[in-house]
């Protein structure tokens, strides 16, 4: 069956999402105004239809939203404003933000159902297969699904609560987007000093992830008081060398968190129950 989607815009990831749409026979349509010229390469490229705005909504099966973070709730607010949508329109809020901000964009949309989704992995192209991760109502999410049955990119559903999709995708990139920026001030750190090949030589003997080591979690709560003066000390290195020092301090301050579990024996619930309560995260002296 034809569906016909409209791609609210398409940037990298829009515009890749449309193309695989599109070899799966399905129209996809896209709004010009007031976007940018490598865009409309982009969709040109895609193979995806120009429409007004106002035609777009009430001419699609499904809306997709794939734009920056920032603009998701003006996104949706235009849509909401339009008011155009055919009945059993579905609405996808496929960026990265936080599950209470799909929450809020929901109930602006609502009757609308709305489908809260999450993109891990890279555009679909070149070979890439990212995931797209859905949560809310089930029919509507099996829909979804369904659309990209066939393509490079790999629907999981994960059930029909709105928000999981977006606190796995944020809590995922919490970790990822911050580990780029700390091996950055953390190299640049290195190299100020001259030491940046054996930097690289003692990272290369380990080859997972401390993501996954959910066991060391009361490990780092039970050595917070050790950890924490010494994160400052890389705070000062960092600043010496002409680096920002903002992520060793916060991260200090995060483990201030745990100041009354020196040495304890916790477990994972433990740990992370210190690490929820109430502290002082604004001063890291």
């Amino acid at each position: 069956m034809t569906d016909t989607i409209g791609l609210l815009h398409p940037g990298s990831m829009g515009s890749a999402f449309g193309a695989q749409l599109r070899a799966r026979g399905h129209i996809v349509l896209w709004c010009p105004d007031g976007r940018s010229d490598t865009t409309h390469r982009r969709a040109e490229q895609a193979g995806l239809e120009p429409e007004t705005l106002p035609e777009l909504i009430s001419r699609s099966d499904v809306l997709l939203s794939l734009c920056p973070p920032a603009a998701a709730e003006g996104t949706a607010a235009q849509v909401a404003e339009l008011d155009t949508a055919s009945v059993g329109t579905i609405y996808v809020e496929a960026n990265a933000v936080s599950p209470s901000r799909v929450e809020r964009m929901a109930d602006h949309l609502a009757p609308m159902p709305v489908i809260d989704a999450a993109v891990v992995g890279s555009p679909p192209v070149g070979g890439k297969y990212p995931t797209l991760y859905l949560s809310g109502p089930s029919k509507q999410a099996d829909r979804i699904a369904e659309l990209f049955a066939g393509t490079d990119v790999r629907p999981h559903v994960l059930g029909d609560s709105i928000g999981a999709a977006s606190a796995l995708k944020l809590a995922y990139s919490s970790y990822q987007k911050v580990s780029r920026v700390l091996a950055a001030v953390a190299y640049g750190a290195a190299q100020t000093y001259g030491v940046a090949d054996e930097l690289l030589e003692i990272a290369a003997k380990r080859t997972g992830s401390y993501l996954v080591e959910t066991d060391y979690i009361p490990k780092t709560a039970a050595r917070a008081w050790r950890w924490r003066p010494e994160l400052e000390d890389a705070a000062a290195l960092l600043a010496d060398a002409g680096l920002p020092d903002s992520l060793m301090h916060a991260a200090a301050a995060t483990l201030s968190r745990w100041d009354d579990n020196r040495d304890e024996r916790l477990d994972v619930a433990g740990a992370l129950e210190g690490l929820r309560a109430q502290g002082d995260l604004d001063d890291p002296s």
